[in-house]
């Protein structure tokens, strides 16, 4: 491996005093030790600024300030200051293994591969990992591993789930990452919709590095099912439509795109009439009539249509 190869990793962070000492100090004490750590803070309210700061003996650390922008404008404006031949970024509350970089380093030389993510390990807000594989997070991630293995297609196990899992999970040549671009507003997707764009630019130039786990990806206790819950799985249609769409010869896509559209109307259909009919013992009369004349004009439709 060539050691004079610079590595820009970028660390975005907000309100993460309790994390960013450990996610800074597992970059600076990487066993690749030629890089540059850019560190944003994005209007933290707390003291993650002045522990960022604290680190600042170090010279290879850069820390720069900003009123609040959202994590994918924080990202965005480190990608711009970055320095090195390749790029990384890692969230301000999840941690490189010792190796990591050195480690990607060596198969990206072997490999040429354009981008690079390696496995994970979920840990707590206290650093333990989770190791239950009845654990919702384990059994989400084995997943969209096993369909990975079981497709054997790197596109199409991403329509199936982000297996990638986090933007901290990136490593990409500087040419790529110029190339794809700067992140784009979808707050909790950023990362999902970088990836396809990246696949899409540097076809069987994406690796996964399935048999490493090379980052440790902090879980937090306090996460609940809200408004992030609901706009994450809205967005999520978004891009898996888009990319879905872009993977087809373009003749095909119109097809595709009615399909899906319809196919998600039935699904909201049928959640909606089953919303109707829970807790009631039998439709009522009315309704019962409702569902026959819907059945015959379906029939009569069909009848007509030749079908």
């Amino acid at each position: 491996m060539n050691n004079d190869k610079l590595v820009s990793v970028i660390i975005p962070a907000y309100n993460h005093e309790r994390f960013i000492g450990p996610a800074i100090e597992s970059v600076l004490k990487q066993t690749y030790p030629h890089l540059e750590l850019i560190v944003i803070d994005d209007g933290s309210k707390d003291a993650t600024g002045a522990i960022a700061r604290s680190y600042a003996a170090d010279p290879r650390l850069s820390y720069y300030h900003q009123a609040n922008q959202d994590a994918y404008n924080t990202i965005n404006r480190g990608l711009s200051l970055a320095k090195g031949e390749y790029v990384a970024i890692l969230n301000s509350d999840d941690i490189y293994t010792v190796d990591r970089l050195e480690k990607l380093l060596a198969i990206q030389k072997e490999s040429n591969a354009a981008c690079l993510f390696s496995d994970v390990t979920p840990i707590s807000d206290s650093g333990e990992e989770f190791v239950d594989p009845q654990f919702g997070w384990n059994l989400w991630h084995k997943k969209n591993r096993d369909w990975y293995f079981a497709c054997g297609d790197l596109f199409t196990a991403f329509l199936k789930g982000n297996f990638m899992v986090t933007t901290s999970n990136l490593f990409m040549t500087a040419e790529a990452m110029r190339t794809v671009g700067t992140f784009c507003s979808l707050r909790y997707l950023h990362d999902y919709d970088y990836i396809f764009r990246m696949m899409l630019a540097f076809p069987g130039q994406v690796r996964y590095v399935h048999d490493q786990k090379l980052l440790c990806y902090r879980i937090h206790s306090g996460n609940t099912l809200g408004e992030a819950a609901v706009t994450g799985r809205l967005q999520d249609v978004d891009v898996i439509r888009t990319y879905m769409l872009a993977a087809l010869p373009e003749q095909w896509r119109s097809i595709a795109a009615t399909g899906t559209e319809r196919l998600l109307e039935l699904r909201d259909e049928l959640e909606q009439v089953r919303a109707e009919l829970a807790g009631r013992a039998e439709p009522s009369v009315r309704e019962r009539l409702k569902l026959l004349l819907a059945a015959v004009k379906y029939k009569l439709r069909k009848k007509l249509s030749g079908r």
